[in-house]
């Protein structure tokens, strides 16, 4: 047989074994097919079943919540229902209350009408007979009725006036005759334990120097070296005719002080010139810092006071540099330090609490080139700052009046503070400021009424007022007096008290023929 006819046989059965496989696999297919089909209805049909009684189920339970709500909101509507019946009644019979109520005031208000109508007539009748009797009165007096008010006012005043007098008098003479005898064993008792060395101190501002020639070498080239002195000290060099000396001038007595200071070391060394006069200036203030911190020291030491902030005793170091009037504050404020511990004593109060008072009473003053305000507002808030006691801020508080004293340790600063600074000797007074003193007292007691002159004697510490007689009576001179006394307290400040002394003189003259 032919070789291609048999690869054709073979290749032809080959290709129809395929054919039936392939044929036999589709038939299995179909079969799986449509058993998986039939599968998939039965599981679809249990899902509808389960899913129609999960329905039902909810649905049932759906409808026994709905009732149960329905029964719920139908007993709170029935609830309401009957709080909203009880409310109507009680409005209900709250307008009928009103309603009567209302009718009740109408009555009243009827009645108060008929009563008002009958008071008003009774006040015509009674306005009537009033005026009557007055024109009656005034026929028999002879006097209107203004006149015999002015003549009335008139007698009551002046029984009152004399009843102030009488009554100003004898409290005063009270007074006296029991507060005189002890104050003054107690000042002089004070004064006496306290017995001050020194008086008036002077803030030196005069660098003397050696010759003319030093002038124009503390100048310097162009100015150069006092230029430096002041920018370095903050002072002004006041270069002028006097001779042999310059003068320093500034409001800081600290700065002055190391300015003065470093002057006489140049001086003294004779090398002038900017590099130096710095060098010399910070020496000079470290030794017035050294020089005021032992001040401080010596103060608290000499008092007896312990326990001060170091911040405290470096401001009472600078009092040093600081005058009042030529008075040296430091070694004032350690003399009223000393009375009032002495007054303290005796009046048997806390004697330490009164010195320490007394020391710090000046302390603002040591900083009032370098802050705003009095030096009595500086002085509270260091104070307070350095957690002093309320005693202490209030005696610095009232020690010039600014605030009235309340405690007794406040008042004896106050008096230590003036018997410190009015004694003789202490505090000095340019001649303006003493002459516009008198006037101001002249002035004062010449602006009261029945004023005829005014003299301040003994060095503005008396005043006498000479009134006219026709004008002030004897009663109406202590009343004078007291408001002149009072008028001088309120508008002028000034050391110790100033008398005042109402002189009134009646003249008769006639003469025989």
């Amino acid at each position: 047989m032919n070789p291609i006819v048999v690869v054709l046989i073979a290749v032809g059965c080959a290709a129809l074994g395929l054919l039936l496989g392939f044929v036999l696999r589709m038939k299995l297919s179909e079969k799986k097919i449509g058993s998986a089909q039939l599968q998939a209805k039965e599981i679809l049909a249990d899902a509808m079943h389960t899913a129609e009684a999960k329905k039902k189920e909810i649905l049932f339970e759906a409808k026994e919540n709905a009732l149960a709500i329905k029964d719920e909101t139908e007993r709170d509507l029935k609830e309401r229902r009957k709080e909203v019946a009880r409310q109507e009644n009680r409005l209900a019979q709250k307008e009928e209350n009103l309603d009567r109520k209302i009718e009740n005031l109408e009555k009243k208000e009827v009645r108060l009408q008929e009563k008002e109508k009958e008071a008003e007539s009774l006040k015509e009748k009674i306005t009537q007979a009033l005026a009557e009797q007055r024109e009656v009165l005034e026929r028999l007096s002879g006097t209107t009725a203004e006149e015999a008010k002015a003549e009335l006012l008139e007698r009551v005043e002046s029984e009152i006036s004399h009843e102030t007098a009488v009554k100003i008098a004898e409290y005063e003479a009270r007074f006296k005759e029991e507060a005189s005898e002890r104050a003054r064993d107690l000042l002089s008792l004070a004064i006496q334990r306290c017995a001050a060395d020194h008086v008036a101190e002077i803030a030196i501002s005069v660098v003397p120097l050696p010759n003319e020639e030093m002038k124009g070498r503390i100048i310097g080239r162009e100015g150069r070296n006092i230029r430096a002195i002041e920018a370095l000290t903050g002072v002004e060099l006041i270069i002028d005719d006097t001779p042999e000396a310059i003068t320093v001038s500034g409001f800081d007595p600290v700065r002055r002080e190391v300015a003065r200071l470093a002057l006489e070391k140049l001086i003294a060394d004779g090398r002038i010139h900017p590099a130096r006069i710095e060098e010399v200036v910070e020496k000079a203030q470290k030794e017035v810092e050294n020089a005021m911190k032992q001040a401080g020291e010596k103060a608290v030491f000499e008092t007896g006071v312990h326990g001060l902030n170091p911040e405290e005793i470096r401001l009472l170091g600078r009092l040093r540099y600081r005058t009042s009037f030529g008075q040296n504050v430091l070694r004032h404020s350690v003399e009223v330090s000393l009375l009032s511990g002495i007054l303290a004593e005796e009046l048997g109060v806390d004697s330490m609490t009164a010195k320490r008072a007394g020391l710090l009473h000046d302390i603002g003053k040591a900083m009032t080139h370098e802050a705003e305000g009095t030096h009595i507002q500086l002085g509270v808030e260091v104070a307070k700052k350095y957690r002093e006691s309320r005693e202490v801020i209030h005696a610095i508080e009232a020690h010039h009046g600014d605030v009235e004293p309340t405690t007794t340790i406040a008042f004896i600063v106050q008096a230590a503070d003036a018997i410190s600074a009015a004694r003789p000797g202490a505090r000095r007074e340019d001649v303006e400021n003493y002459i516009k003193r008198l006037q101001k007292l002249e002035e004062i007691a010449n602006e009261f009424t029945g004023v005829e002159k005014t003299f301040a004697i003994q060095a503005g510490r008396e005043i006498r007022v000479m009134v006219k007689p026709e004008a002030v009576t004897d009663d109406g001179m202590t009343i004078l007096a007291r408001d002149i006394a009072k008028k001088i307290e309120e508008t002028m400040e000034y050391p110790g008290q100033i008398k005042v002394n109402l002189i009134r003189e009646s003249r008769v003259t006639d003469y025989a023929k």
